[in-house]
């Protein structure tokens, strides 16, 4: 009798022991927040981004399109003009005919648009298009006849074209006037918003 009152408490003992020993970190119930023990299974609430997160959830950065398919869309554009249509069903080599101009993004729709000059085999620039890189291929928003412009974004995301105005009496160096014209997205088109013209020295 007095041996069973001696080995009461020590299984009473052994039974919480084994009891507790269920609750700890390494099986059994996770508890947040504490560090997992050697080899066991807590992982952490919030997965933190790593090297291997898939690509299709990082934004890529647009690249511009080759010169090669901007000719082959613009000459495929029904609303082409005749005198451009002219020079790019002659020109094969690309270099001779078009010319690459800054990105921007007028649409502000967060992918760029490309802006190109087409010019003659002098490199005299005759005009200009606003090409929407889109999935399917460059497509030609907006283009514009003038002579030697330079186009590009303003802080306000308006498009800012400076262009040369030759007058008859004029050398073909020195244009004696110019103009600034600033052309907005107005949701469907390109619409012309201010125009000012400069005169030469």
């Amino acid at each position: 009798m007095r041996m069973q009152r001696l080995l009461a408490p020590a299984v009473a003992a052994v039974v919480a022991l084994a009891v507790l020993s269920g609750c700890g970190n390494g099986s059994g119930l996770r508890v947040e927040g504490a560090e997992p023990a050697e080899g066991g299974s807590v992982s952490p609430r919030v997965a933190a981004p790593s090297a291997t997160t898939s690509p299709s959830v990082r934004s890529k950065p647009v690249q511009a399109a080759p010169l090669t398919e901007i000719r082959t869309r613009l000459l495929a554009d029904r609303g082409l003009d005749s005198h451009s249509r002219a020079i790019l069903v002659k020109c094969t080599v690309i270099s001779r005919c078009l010319g690459p101009g800054p990105t921007v993004d007028v649409m502000h729709s967060g992918v760029p648009q490309q802006v190109v000059y087409i010019h003659t085999l002098e490199k005299f620039v005759f005009g200009a298009f606003l090409m929407a890189l889109e999935p399917a291929g460059p497509r030609r928003i907006w283009s514009l006849k003038v002579d030697q412009p330079t186009i590009n974004a303003n802080p306000q995301g308006d498009l800012v074209v400076a262009s040369e105005i030759f007058q008859p009496d004029d050398k073909p160096c020195c244009p004696s006037e110019g103009k600034v014209e600033v052309y907005r997205w107005d949701g469907r088109q390109m619409t012309k918003v201010s125009s000012t013209d400069q005169k030469g020295d």
